[in-house]
């Protein structure tokens, strides 16, 4: 069991005493699946081995912005091959990485549904329904990002059939009879809160988005509502020219880039020098806790973004959450304000200087001047 040793090294201790264990971990372990832990992992190409579990190979991902909640498994399809017929207790968003497929999803009477998805697609199955996925190529893998909250779960109840082998059925989850043919509802709120329901989006790259001018530089977003669940998702797109403004948040929040290429700056409130990520699509990362972050496109298309955390627009699930997405909360207030965004004006200007020297280097065009004053 995964114990906590102080910083000064181990103490003497009575071996039935159990202080700071972590269930989760230990599960994961147990699990015989590589476990990549860094600030950002690329999917795409990060090592996956055999899952018993699951039936296929896989590998279990840790951010080191990650919270309490969220983790993402990798799931890869060998080339004709099916993963094992599962469900589960937790909820869980899936990200096409790569390759096409289907997957079955057994309905509660019994009979079984099935819809077909493709790079970029983005799913979510019913609470606790079973399923199986499909590969429909015979020549080439796919590769999946199952975003999902097994560390709370897991942690909280501590029993592996309870999570794997349970029985209860959760009929309010299944949605609209259509919502897995990639229909679904859009529900209008105010801006950067506009949802689309539904269990299914064929393609998120481009997928319809609003505007969304308080972000900065003419960008647009919507934000997913998936089997009724509480894991919220955003899409986000950063217009060719441009980047976004600076802002920090809990953490938690699941990045993965879907298109274009860029970076993305991070620091802490009085630092001096910033980290930087690089993305492209199949990369994920999470910013920590109160760090600010700062999202660059360097190309010549719309670099899309998907976020996935604990929490929605719908089921705040948290305090912290209601704070910022209340009608007058903390969404795109300013920093002197009590909120979480720092405005162009405001901002470092070694930032536009670095982007610059990027853009010269691309040999893109900067449109930037309409949306700094300059």
């Amino acid at each position: 069991m995964n114990e906590y040793v102080p910083p000064d090294g181990p103490t003497v201790r009575d071996a039935k005493r159990k202080f700071m264990l972590e269930p989760y971990l230990d599960w994961a372990e147990s699990e015989g699946v590589p476990i990549h832990e860094d600030f950002a992992i690329d999917m795409l190409t990060v090592d996956a081995k055999p899952w018993a579990r699951f039936g296929v190979n896989g590998a279990i991902c840790h951010l080191k912005g990650r919270d309490d909640f969220l983790t993402t498994f990798l799931i890869e399809l060998p080339p004709g091959g099916s993963s094992a017929p599962v469900h589960h207790i937790y909820e869980e968003v899936i990200y096409v990485l790569s390759g096409h497929g289907s997957t079955t999803v057994e309905t509660l009477d019994g009979r079984t549904h099935s819809f077909e998805w493709g790079p970029k697609s983005l799913f979510a199955l019913p609470l606790n329904a079973r399923y199986r996925h499909f590969n429909g190529s015979g020549r080439e893998p796919a590769r999946l990002a199952a975003t999902n909250n097994s560390i709370y779960m897991i942690n909280l109840f501590r029993n592996m059939d309870f999570i794997f082998n349970n029985a209860q059925t959760f009929p309010e989850r299944w949605g609209g009879v259509n919502y897995f043919g990639g229909e679904g509802e859009y529900i209008d709120v105010l801006q950067g809160r506009h949802q689309w329901e539904t269990n299914f989006v064929a393609d998120i790259s481009g997928f319809e988005l609003k505007a969304m001018p308080t972000r900065g530089a003419g960008g647009t977003n919507i934000r997913f509502v998936l089997g009724d669940g509480s894991i919220g998702c955003h899409c986000s797109e950063i217009p060719p020219g441009t980047y976004k403004k600076g802002h920090r948040h809990m953490n938690g929040v699941v990045i993965h880039a879907v298109t274009g290429k860029g970076y993305s700056l991070l620091w802490y409130e009085g630092e001096k020098d910033f980290l930087r990520t690089d993305w492209h699509h199949g990369v994920i990362y999470s910013p920590p806790d109160k760090m600010f972050h700062q999202h660059f496109n360097i190309s010549p298309a719309p670099a899309r973004y998907l976020a996935v955390q604990m929490g929605s627009v719908r089921y705040p699930m948290t305090q912290g959450k209601r704070d910022i997405w209340a009608p007058q909360g903390m969404f795109a207030k300013k920093v002197d304000e009590g909120g979480m965004q720092i405005e162009y004006g405001d901002e470092d200007p070694r930032i536009f200087d670095l982007w610059e020297g990027e853009m010269k280097k691309a040999g893109l065009e900067m449109k930037m001047a309409a949306f700094r004053g300059k």
